[in-house]
């Protein structure tokens, strides 16, 4: 016995349990694949009348009534009815009352199954580009963070100790290079999702004799599926969209943290927006970075989600399995989560003020010159490891002494190692540290400065 609205039904003599419909039911987030699915449908009713099973005037009458049912758009109270188990099931049902048989005649050679992996498809390939073009934006605010504050020097870290002296324009970049790899990771996500499931039927193909390659180039695919097996059970293209964004928030995560110390008392580098902080309910004077705490925060969600696609296609048999309408929400929830916090990434950057002289204070104790030292010994000719041990008492002579290294007298260098002449002065003064670093990628400024056009252009590329 067929309930309402339903897709399927013929050979039961019960209606469905309401619990079951419930449990069963997923508009109330797959209601998100309506308009991807419109376009498929539009597109297969093409392919029917190319098939000689639509005459033009019935495909014409169908995509009207698609197009009607586009701008009309789905009523809130329809999502959390239990009139209509899918998004899919509200579209026919829709076109069925519009242009009666018809809009069942559509269904000709068509399963849910193809219908479903052809909508998420395209619902993909557009989240890339929203998420591309994201990228995009946070780029260009680290870009221009790094062209205002070009000549600000900061203590670069290893194991969160200072480590040597950085442009923050470097750091910035730092994170431009991490994001542009995310941004190849999404294209290529957008370019496995472009393979056409449609024409696959359930799962052995169709009878329908559409022209695939016809329906692949009028939906915008690159080519149709090679295995109608592999169309309607392959969910490669969301593990590879969560992977994409697992890796994605790895680097906004990174960011945040980074952007949470320094903004630290302990640290006083960057001066966060109030627009984009928090108090406390009860300490008066704090000043929190909850934005960048929730970047970071979200970071599990987004690996969960990742994780539960993976655990859900683990051992499923071909072909389609209900299991796969659990992949839509772990994919829907990773691109609102991941598009907030590009959003909110690009925000804290352009807003945030930096103070140089506290980062250039840091950048000058804790003896960060100290592999300038060495350095200056090996081109006196001492071996690297021997100047290393020479440089490593210098520092321990400092530390005696409470002084930095460029702070001990000539005396005490000598004392150490005889070699060293005056001169060494100039090797460690900061701005000799940092225009050592020049080679391709270090921090030296006219290396950054030809990566920070080099970013930029390719910006102007993306």
């Amino acid at each position: 016995m067929q309930d309402k609205h339903s897709l399927w039904g013929g050979r039961f003599n019960e209606k469905a349990d309401s619990r079951f419909n419930d449990f069963n039911s997923s508009f109330r987030f797959d209601y998100r694949l309506f308009e991807a699915d419109i376009e498929a449908s539009k597109a297969y009713a093409e392919a029917l009348a190319g098939a000689g099973i639509f005459s033009q005037e019935e495909c014409e009458k169908v995509c009207l009534a698609l197009e009607d049912i586009k701008k009309n758009g789905i009523p809130p109270e329809a999502i959390n009815s239990r009139d209509f188990e899918d998004v899919h099931t509200f579209i026919e049902s829709s076109l069925v009352s519009l242009v009666g048989d018809l809009g069942k005649k559509l269904h000709t050679g068509r399963s849910r199954n193809d219908q479903v992996a052809t909508a998420f498809r395209l619902w993909i390939i557009s989240a890339c580009d929203e998420i591309i073009a994201l990228v995009k934006v946070l780029c260009l605010r680290l870009t221009e963070s790094a062209e205002r504050n070009f000549d600000v020097i900061l203590p670069g870290y290893t194991h969160l100790q200072r480590a040597q002296p950085i442009l923050w324009s470097h750091w910035c970049l730092a994170y431009f290079e991490m994001l542009a790899r995310d941004r190849s990771r999404f294209l290529l996500c957008r370019q496995s999702a472009t393979v056409l499931p449609l024409g696959s039927g359930a799962l052995a193909g169709t009878s329908a004799s559409i022209n695939r390659n016809q329906l692949a180039l009028n939906l915008g695919f690159t080519k149709p599926s090679a295995n109608s097996l592999d169309a309607v059970s392959d969910r490669d293209f969301a593990l590879d969209f969560t992977y994409a964004a697992s890796a994605l928030q790895v680097h906004l995560s990174r960011l945040a943290e980074d952007l949470i110390l320094y903004s630290s008392q302990e640290f006083g580098f960057v001066l966060l927006s109030d627009k984009f902080s928090s108090g406390s309910s009860l300490m008066p004077q704090k000043k929190n970075p909850d934005a960048l705490e929730l970047i970071r925060g979200k970071s599990g969600r987004i690996f969960g989600n990742h994780f539960s696609l993976l655990a859900m296609l683990k051992a499923l048999p071909l072909a389609y399995n209900k299991d796969l309408q659990e992949d839509k929400e772990a994919v829907f929830d990773t691109f609102d989560t991941i598009c907030g916090c590009l959003e909110m990434a690009s925000l804290m950057i352009e807003t945030i003020e930096l103070d140089q002289n506290r980062c250039l204070d840091a950048a000058q104790k804790g003896y960060l010159n100290a592999t300038e030292l060495a350095d200056y010994l090996v081109r006196r000719g001492i071996p690297f490891r021997s100047a290393h041990e020479i440089a490593g008492r210098a520092v321990l002579r400092a530390i005696e002494m409470q002084v930095e290294l460029n702070e001990l007298s000539i005396e005490d260098l000598r004392k150490i190692e005889p070699i060293i002449d005056p001169d060494v002065y100039d090797s460690l003064k900061i701005t000799s540290t940092l225009a050592t670093k020049s080679v391709i990628g270090g921090t030296a400024p006219e290396m950054v400065k030809q990566a920070l056009i080099k970013a930029k252009n390719d910006l102007n590329s993306w």
